[in-house]
């Protein structure tokens, strides 16, 4: 439970700016599908009351017992990712998703939660100056196992995102250049593999698109080339609140998921992308300046894997929408309309303020 004491030292400024966050992609998800059944603003409503309340009963409970039992949770999750495999629901070409009667949620989301608590209690008393070969192939093999099994959903973009989160772990533990050297061989060889035995048809010709953004312009590359009519119509200003003509007009793909940020440059121009980017900066430079006024190292390795995990999809996406990067389908955290990447941020940042708040308890 929360010590009266502890109240105080909660980052009140942290909770602002992830609320601040939250709602500003109600409006932007309300612009780009009040014209479709389904009230996907309602439900975004709905997922962040779910989704603070999680945030404060996880805040009440210290990290260092949620570290503890983090290998229970890692059997837990690993196991419904082998079960959604065979009965788990199809949602736009994959099974990512566990329906139960009032609720439907994605495992593969919520595990990335998983992996950096059961990443924190590897490392948490490691403190040999650079990385073991043994500590590198237990930690890699923990995340490997499930991104294999999201992979095979079908979800690659899920799966990569789960990679940051161990590069965070490593590079605090150490990586000496032999295991460097190590990883860019494997890189290379998996790419190899990847390429030829694993990639589907619609993920290759997304990478062509990428290299060559006029390929197959109503195939694979309408996706990016709508988004940067989008982005760059909006112009300095922009064209005004729900008057983009590529989102009302359905022009634009999944506007109120993977694109919305196409959808704030075409309606609120370059000051809505800057001010956008803005709210960001302040939400990740407030997670990872709590980095420094952690008690112990196992808070250290929960902050910055979490401020990696956010980062990066936020990085990804907006890179995705002006065709820097193949799209795979990685929300934005926070504004994408979506409850368990919604959740899965919340409890990320749970994590940093538990932290933060008990950083004067005894370790």
């Amino acid at each position: 439970m929360i010590d009266r004491r502890q109240i105080k030292n909660i980052d009140w400024i942290l909770i602002v700016f992830l609320l601040l966050n939250s709602f500003l992609g109600v409006l932007i998800i309300y612009s780009g599908s009040h014209y479709l059944p389904g009230n996907y603003y309602l439900r975004q409503i709905v997922w962040i009351l779910i989704s603070f309340g999680a945030l404060i009963f996880f805040m009440s409970i210290d990290y260092k017992f949620l570290v503890t039992f983090s290998f229970y949770f890692y059997l837990i999750f690993t196991f419904l990712l082998g079960w959604i495999l065979f009965f788990g629901k199809t949602v736009a070409g994959a099974k990512s998703w566990i329906s139960l009667y009032f609720i439907q949620f994605q495992p593969s989301e919520l595990i990335k939660i998983v992996l950096i608590l059961v990443l924190a209690a590897v490392f948490a008393e490691y403190r040999r100056p650079f990385l073991s070969w043994r500590k590198f192939f237990l930690s890699s093999a923990l995340v490997v196992l499930p991104a294999l099994l999201v992979c095979l959903q079908p979800d690659l973009g899920t799966a990569l995102s789960y990679l940051p989160i161990l590069a965070a772990a490593l590079i605090l533990a150490g990586i000496d250049k032999k295991i460097l050297i190590f990883l860019l061989i494997l890189i290379l060889l998996l790419g190899g593999i990847g390429w030829n035995s694993i990639l589907k048809d619609y993920q290759k010709e997304r990478l062509k698109v990428l290299l060559s953004p006029s390929h197959d312009p109503l195939g694979a590359g309408y996706h990016i080339q709508q988004s940067k009519i989008a982005v760059g119509s909006g112009g300095f200003m922009g064209k005004g609140y729900k008057k983009g003509s590529q989102s009302q007009l359905r022009f634009l793909p999944a506007r109120h998921t993977d694109f919305i940020f196409s959808v704030i440059g075409e309606e609120f121009g370059f000051l809505g992308i800057v001010a956008a980017l803005l709210s960001y900066f302040l939400l990740l430079s407030r997670i990872f300046l709590s980095i420094k006024i952690s008690r112990d190292r196992m808070g250290v390795y929960l902050v910055f894997m979490v401020g990696m995990m956010i980062a990066y999809q936020f990085f990804i996406n907006v890179l995705m929408i002006i065709g820097l990067f193949p799209i795979t389908g990685i929300p934005l955290p926070l504004l994408s309309y979506g409850g368990s990447s919604l959740l899965t941020t919340y409890l990320g940042i749970s994590l940093v303020l538990n932290v933060r708040m008990r950083r004067f308890a005894n370790v």
